[in-house]
């Protein structure tokens, strides 16, 4: 009952949640009606129904703005975020600026010329994912046999057939792609194109970062009249569509190496649910799927309506020399349907 509970601990959830049970709220603290609440025989039915009726307040309000707002997301055209590293602006900021410079009159050159283009992308990106994080988190919600975490729930957005979930939203991780490569006895990607580049004297920028790089050059060869430029590209991209279709087969893998690559910062061992997003059309905008609400819609209905027994699936995990035991999923969504 504790968790259930959790999501109404703010004191106006409380208060309704004895309402809803038929009680009258005491005089107290809500760290007091919290305990009162949990000691109670309220059950967890009546805690879940005052689940869903906060949620579905905030849902109403949400769901009148909803349309409007995806189409104001659709207005983001790049997705970049400027140099400035995200969970780190202070750091890059005064590593990159503070620090460096000894000029006044440089300084501010760079914060009119530079720093205000890095700031913007990184303003918009910010924008981006916080509200593309909503809708999706409400696409889950919104299916009947998911009950919402209403409020701030450490590590838990909703529950699936009463197993608590942290839904991350990725796409396909390069380094996971990297190694697959290397077990197929395959070329890293940036190293095959380069090579192809090479022989037809295709421009290799020397200023790009390795993934910024890759893009270009996969661009380039797709748009060169060669047959062998546009063949390499072609294996590139087969080869990512064979490993979607492996991991929808077999997703244990991906979730174990995504648990397993987690940063210092961002480490925990919370049962996960992650939703890896494909743009199968073009692998570089895979971020624009965030906001593509009917296609999600509709991916996300099938696998919570594809569940019959136990939700997830336990995967263990080592990191740090620690091993870990989760229960957790993997959904994949791609556009792959609307493709010609």
């Amino acid at each position: 009952m504790a968790l259930d509970t959790s999501s109404c601990g703010r004191r106006e959830g409380l208060e309704r949640l004895f309402a809803t049970a038929g009680k009258v709220a005491p005089e107290g603290s809500t760290l007091e009606l919290f305990r009162i609440a949990f000691d109670s025989d309220i059950t967890v039915a009546q805690i879940e129904t005052c689940i869903r009726e906060l949620y579905l307040i905030a849902r109403e309000v949400r769901r009148a703005q909803e349309p409007e707002l995806v189409n104001q997301l659709y207005r983001v055209q790049e997705f970049n975020w400027g140099g400035l590293h995200q969970n780190s602006l202070e750091k890059t900021i005064v590593d990159n600026y503070v620090k460096k410079i000894r000029n006044f009159d440089r300084l501010n050159d760079v914060i009119e010329n530079e720093l205000h283009t890095s700031m913007r992308g990184y303003v918009m990106c910010s924008w981006y994912n916080h509200w593309t994080s909503i809708i999706i988190e409400d696409v889950f919600k919104d299916s009947p046999v998911v009950l919402p975490a209403v409020g701030l729930v450490k590590r838990i957005d909703f529950f699936i057939r009463d197993v608590p979930f942290d839904l991350k939203v990725t796409y396909l991780p390069e380094g996971f792609l990297a190694r697959k490569r290397l077990e197929a006895d395959q070329r890293p990607e940036l190293t095959m194109l380069r090579r192809v580049a090479r022989r037809f004297a295709v421009p290799i920028p020397n200023d790009l970062s390795p993934g910024a790089l890759l893009q270009d050059l996969w661009i380039k060869l797709s748009d060169h009249p060669d047959a062998e430029c546009r063949d390499a590209v072609r294996q590139l991209h087969e080869f990512r569509d064979h490993l979607v279709e492996s991991v929808k087969d077999n997703p244990t893998e991906l979730i174990t190496w995504l648990y397993e690559e987690q940063g210092f910062r961002r480490f925990d061992a919370s049962n996960r649910l992650f939703l890896v997003l494909v743009d199968q059309r073009n692998y570089f905008e895979s971020w624009k799927l965030k906001r593509a609400k009917a296609l999600l819609e509709r991916q996300v209905s099938r696998y919570l309506e594809s569940i019959s027994g136990n939700v997830g699936r336990e995967v263990g995990f080592e990191w740090q020399g620690t091993s870990y035991s989760v229960v957790s999923d993997l959904v994949i969504v791609t556009n792959a349907e609307a493709l010609p």
